[in-house]
């Protein structure tokens, strides 16, 4: 009975850098907030979209009846706020970001 030996040789990778840089926390911070804005900004859409319909006689009436959340300028309003400000915070926490050379 012989015996084989195999030997496996891995290439070296790139240079891991463990230092953080300073902004790299608030960069992941900036992008978990951001990832959150945007079913925020969906929901506030449906009841811009809902407050609309109610007001049209197309659904049942809508749930806030008086006073100003009860205006679907208000949250269509948030809702483009809402996405603006994820963008906003996607292209910060990626520009923090830089591929590893």
């Amino acid at each position: 009975m012989s015996l084989m030996v195999v030997r496996i040789r891995f290439a070296k990778g790139p240079v891991v850098n463990r230092k953080r840089k300073p902004d790299e926390g608030l960069a992941n911070l900036a992008m978990a907030v951001a990832a959150l804005l945007t079913p925020a900004a969906v929901m506030a859409l449906v009841l811009g979209v809902w407050r609309i319909a109610a007001g049209l006689k197309l659904t049942s009436s809508f749930y806030i009846a008086s006073g100003p959340f009860s205006d679907w300028r208000l949250w269509l309003g948030a809702a483009a706020l809402l996405q603006l400000c994820s963008h906003f915070l996607n292209r910060y926490g990626k520009s923090k970001h830089t591929a590893a050379s």
